[in-house]
């Protein structure tokens, strides 16, 4: 097999919610497989952009609140402009709502529902409307979840807009396979990151979730470098609409 199959040498990966966790460990890992990127959040990710450095690649912050669709144009717009090209784009960037159904409110399913899903949809179209222009493809990663395959519990916007990420990431698939775009997903299981921390610090729940999990740990971000680097390199060229577990065998159980 041709190891430059995974080469992500002289590719650019656009990153949202890259300055932490999950975001963090693929755009490090897309880095070290030779891509520069272009990570877009809230905040400034130092961090990130000291470990892209390190591996040799640069990095190019967008300070953008993708809570709303107001900033995609500007953000897209300088991303091809800093970086010349984008030819991956990872929807990473997420926030998650917990509360009893009974309680939850309008304004927790709104928030949750426009970054997660409404965004997301928005910027691959932005993106994508640049590749087809150019005549050429592109690789789109959807970061979903384990709850695009189960209910949960206590997060009802959070399940919905991964499911409905889910099935949008087959719709766009079903679209765009013919335009040389690859539209696939990243299911992460149960990782140690912000998001998790509130069940990580509940003894008897996070006793639960190890319990179920074969590989008996929770994950670590840098665990999705290698499903991101495949599925943004031509090792993936075939693979349309496809959502890939990385889950240490949670969903085995």
């Amino acid at each position: 097999m041709n190891p430059g199959l995974f080469s992500l040498q002289g590719k650019v990966a656009l990153v949202t919610g890259a300055n932490t966790g999950l975001g963090q460990g693929i755009a490090v890992g897309l880095a070290q497989a030779g891509a520069d990127i272009v990570a877009v959040g809230r905040s400034a990710p130092d961090e990130t952009a000291e470990m892209v450095r390190k591996a040799g690649r640069e990095l190019h912050a967008i300070r953008a609140d993708l809570g709303s669709t107001g900033p995609l144009a500007g953000v897209v717009e300088e991303a091809f402009a800093a970086a010349g090209q984008v030819d991956i784009l990872v929807n990473n960037a997420g926030v998650i709502r917990r509360a009893d159904s009974l309680d939850f409110t309008e304004e927790d399913w709104d928030a949750v529902m426009d970054t997660n899903l409404k965004t997301v949809f928005f910027l691959s179209q932005a993106v994508a409307r640049r590749w087809v222009a150019a005549g050429r493809g592109g690789k789109i990663i959807n970061v979903v979840s384990m709850l695009s395959f189960q209910g949960g519990i206590r997060v009802p916007s959070y399940t919905a807009s991964k499911s409905g990420l889910a099935g949008l990431t087959k719709l766009l698939c079903n679209e765009w396979a013919g335009k040389g775009i690859n539209v696939n997903a990243i299911a992460p299981g149960y990782f140690a990151t912000n998001n998790t921390e509130a069940l990580r610090a509940d003894e008897g729940r996070s006793r639960e979730i190890l319990g179920r999990i074969p590989a008996g740990r929770w994950g670590d971000p840098s665990d999705l470098a290698g499903a991101a680097v495949f599925l943004a390199s031509g090792a993936s060229d075939y693979m349309h609409g496809a959502i890939v577990p990385v889950d240490g065998g949670w969903l085995a159980r």
